[in-house]
């Protein structure tokens, strides 16, 4: 299995506009990665003298800043194929992708567990001076798929990817392979799967926490004693928070599914497909004129009756009107409603909750505005994760990266904060406004059924039940005047 990624390469931003691809060009083809340069080559060009040629062509051709080049990595799944293998088929890609167009150099790298493949090829063509221009889909729609048929070639298994471009599930594909890489793909999945299932027959969260324990899981946070709530499968030594596996899986979603119960967020294994076959048609035999004569006799004595026509349309107001009725019952029930000045007061105290949580949100998202420059500092830094990581396995190529990550970790620190105390902060507005739009919606909804109770009413005896609310409204203005001891 292959997954391929292509970075830009952009210009330094000083006279030395190709800087960068130099030191990409050095970085790729270094001796103690490469089995002393044996598994280095390049098309279009020299190895030994890359960079010159490159620079060349964009000089004839009066395109010397900008975009440099591009950098395509190509990385194999671990134990399933040689770094000769990854050669030949990393050289089949390059001719085919390229072809007499571009300058580029590629080798393969052997010093890490996973065999990989890196490709740097001009920005220029050589031939007629056309910039290379990638747009949004074309990974999905050539690099991975030249990628996924060179691997089938070999043997090799290969990444899924949808049948309509621009979903760029390749993108996600690209992580869970990586996850896979690490060891974690397979466990994520399970876990995934154990948690749907538990969440489509727990009744409550505390019934979802008792299902999964049953499973065999020991799950931690789930009293609010810490931050995440997070659960480890047997045989797993870490425990893997759920927040992890995707936004469906924060502890608030959990528990707005186990309410919700809505099937349509759980993840599907397999997608239903729809399979057309031919039904043959059996013709109705033909009567005879004695026959038709018999039938048409019994017809007219009654003895054989036509079936009668669905009539399901005609209750369907009824079916309306009745769970109307039901989720009123419901509402009266709740709060406990014996009286019409119930219902008033209820719906009093509805009105002023809906308002209370429609001020407290504005005044979150107020509060939360105040932070746009740690987020935007953050949000930067969340595009640069990857790169660091990688710079901190080993892989210097990513040192520019690596310098801007210092930079706006430094910045942040002079604010009083630090990468993940940002992102907590944003989740915990995220989350506050989350529980408070809920609280408006559902004060909201309530106040809909209220209202709907007391039009019945009015309809039935609306000066009595105006009156009756007058009177409550004037009692509870009385009270407010009252001075407190």
């Amino acid at each position: 299995m292959a997954i391929s990624k292509i970075l830009h390469m952009k210009d330094c931003g000083s006279s030395f506009h190709g800087k960068h691809l130099k030191s990409a060009l050095e970085y790729i083809t270094v001796p103690e990665k490469t089995q002393n340069g044996r598994l280095v080559s390049a098309i279009n060009c020299q190895v030994d003298n890359a960079f010159e040629q490159m620079k060349e062509t964009k000089k004839k051709f009066n395109k010397t800043d900008k975009r440099q080049a591009y950098h395509i990595i190509l990385s194999f799944k671990e134990g399933e194929v040689s770094p000769d293998t990854v050669f030949e088929l990393t050289e089949r890609f390059v001719k085919e992708y390229l072809g007499n167009d571009y300058e580029a150099v590629f080798a393969v790298h052997d010093n890490t567990e996973h065999p990989h493949s890196h490709i740097v090829f001009n920005s220029v063509s050589f031939r007629d001076g056309k910039k290379y221009h990638y747009q949004k889909g074309d990974w999905e729609k050539y690099i991975q798929p030249i990628t996924n048929r060179l691997c089938k070639e070999y043997g090799l298994s290969t990444i899924e990817l949808d049948e309509e471009p621009g979903k760029r599930r390749g993108r996600d594909s690209y992580q869970e392979w990586n996850s896979y890489r690490d060891g974690k793909f397979v466990w994520s999945r399970m876990v995934a799967r154990d948690v749907d299932a538990c969440i489509i027959q727990a009744a409550s969260f505390e019934s979802f926490v008792s299902m999964l324990e049953n499973k065999g899981y020991e799950v931690k946070n789930a009293n609010g004693e810490g931050k995440y709530l997070a659960v480890k499968p047997q045989g797993m030594k870490r425990f893997v928070r759920l927040k992890s596996l995707g936004e469906e899986y924060t502890e608030e979603r959990i528990r707005q599914r186990i309410y919700e119960e809505n099937l349509s967020s759980y993840i599907k294994e397999n997608k239903p497909r729809i399979v057309y076959c031919r039904v043959r048609r059996y013709k109705r035999a033909k009567m005879s004129g004695l026959q038709k004569k018999y039938y048409a006799r019994l017809y007219r004595i009654g003895k054989l009756k036509k079936k009668a026509y669905s009539v399901a349309w005609k209750y369907r107001d009824e079916i309306k009107k009745m769970q109307k009725l039901q989720a009123q019952y419901q509402f009266l029930v709740r709060h406990d409603i014996h009286s019409v000045v119930d219902l008033a007061l209820v719906e009093d105290n509805l009105t002023d909750k809906r308002k209370e949580a429609s001020a407290m949100k504005s005044r979150i998202y107020r509060a939360n505005s105040k932070n746009k420059e740690l987020y935007d500092i953050a949000n930067e830094m969340d595009e640069l994760l990857e790169c660091e990581n990688s710079f901190r396995n080993g892989d210097v190529f990513f040192e520019d990266e690596h310098n801007r990550w210092l930079l706006l970790e430094g910045r942040l620190k002079e604010l009083g904060y630090s990468y993940d105390e940002v992102k907590a902060l944003k989740e915990h507005y995220r989350s506050e406004g989350a529980k408070l739009k809920s609280l408006e919606q559902e004060a909201s909804k309530e106040l809909k059924l209220a209202e709907s109770i007391r039009k019945d009413f009015v309809g039935a005896d609306g000066q009595e039940v105006e009156r009756q609310q007058k009177e409550v409204k004037e009692q509870n203005m009385e009270h407010e005047k009252q001075p407190r001891r």
